[in-house]
């Protein structure tokens, strides 16, 4: 079956998605759906609004300020999404935990605080939870350093087995020291694969054709990891600026901008897929295009 991306055009930026029984459910950036823009899908190319999967926020926080929601599924009726907002006490960007029973929420935050607030390194933002084949949970985010002119780092923490507490030392993965990635490396996401650790990251300015998602490789969830150098999902005649990825099977999701329009309006970024496949063990991403073709492709491509 043929499609085109975007595969939802409509404002969704620093997608995730999730598979729940036969349906898929994609998080986003607030926007016009919400503070967590929400979708639901049965074959990831038709989607369908949901709504606000985050209605109600948190004291320490304020409505149009809720960015790079990733959720993590506990159990049937157990939801713990990690959410980026403003700690309006501090002025700066912060990580804030909820739950919910059902996949498209209405999560709930019942904290007076942020669950993780780095302010003197500029603050805490894109929070992504992993799970490991022994069924330890991580969570992986990055200083929001850019904001007062110091180095970004990638970091990870263990979460406890219910996700509400980092039980562990926070560790320094990487940060930005290639030409490519400018000022700044975020939106980290981590896949294990044959033993390996596939550290995904996006670098530079999302809101300049140079942003892009590089890779590193990891002997563990808390490194050390090495970069695999020049960035794998670059733009392209047809997309601007893609980044914020997760990987889903064989797919790479991320969002991307059109580059006819102004990448300085955040709204423009959409929800793109691209084939992804691992020959010799590393990740190539097929380069945004809006013709795709949905084949099913083996695990090694």
């Amino acid at each position: 079956m043929r499609f085109s991306n975007p595969v939802y055009d409509g404002s969704f930026a620093d997608p995730q998605i999730i598979a729940v029984g036969n349906e898929y459910y994609a998080f986003a950036t607030n926007g016009p759906l919400g503070n967590v823009q929400t979708l639901t899908s049965r074959d990831l190319v038709s989607w369908e609004p949901v709504g606000d999967a985050l209605p109600s926020l948190p004291s320490w926080t304020a409505p149009g300020r809720v960015w790079a929601p990733e959720v993590a599924a506990h159990a049937p009726d157990r939801y713990v999404m990690y959410y980026t907002s403003r700690d309006v006490a501090a002025d700066r960007q912060a990580v804030g935990v909820a739950e919910a029973s059902a996949p498209e929420g209405p999560y709930v935050d019942k904290s007076m605080n942020p669950f993780i607030s780095q302010v003197d390194e500029g603050g805490s933002i894109d929070a992504s939870p992993f799970q490991d084949s022994t069924g330890r949970r991580w969570l992986y985010w990055k200083n929001d350093g850019n904001a007062i002119g110091v180095d970004t780092w990638i970091y990870v923490s263990e979460l406890s087995p219910e996700g509400l507490s980092l039980i562990g030392p926070r560790h320094r993965l990487i940060k930005q020291d290639l030409p490519w990635e400018g000022n700044l490396v975020e939106a980290p996401y981590m896949v294990e694969r044959n033993g390996k650790f596939h550290l995904f990251y996006s670098a530079n300015a999302f809101d300049k054709a140079d942003y892009a998602v590089g890779h590193a490789l990891c002997e563990s969830p808390t490194g050390p990891c090495v970069k695999s150098g020049a960035p794998i999902l670059t733009s392209s005649p047809d997309a601007a600026g893609p980044g914020h990825n997760m990987v889903l099977g064989n797919w790479f999701v991320y969002h991307a901008w059109d580059p006819a329009q102004p990448g300085t309006d955040p709204k423009g970024r959409t929800m793109w897929l691209s084939h992804l496949t691992w020959p010799n063990n590393h990740p190539v991403v097929q380069q945004p295009t809006r013709s795709m073709t949905s084949e099913d492709l083996g695990e090694d491509g």
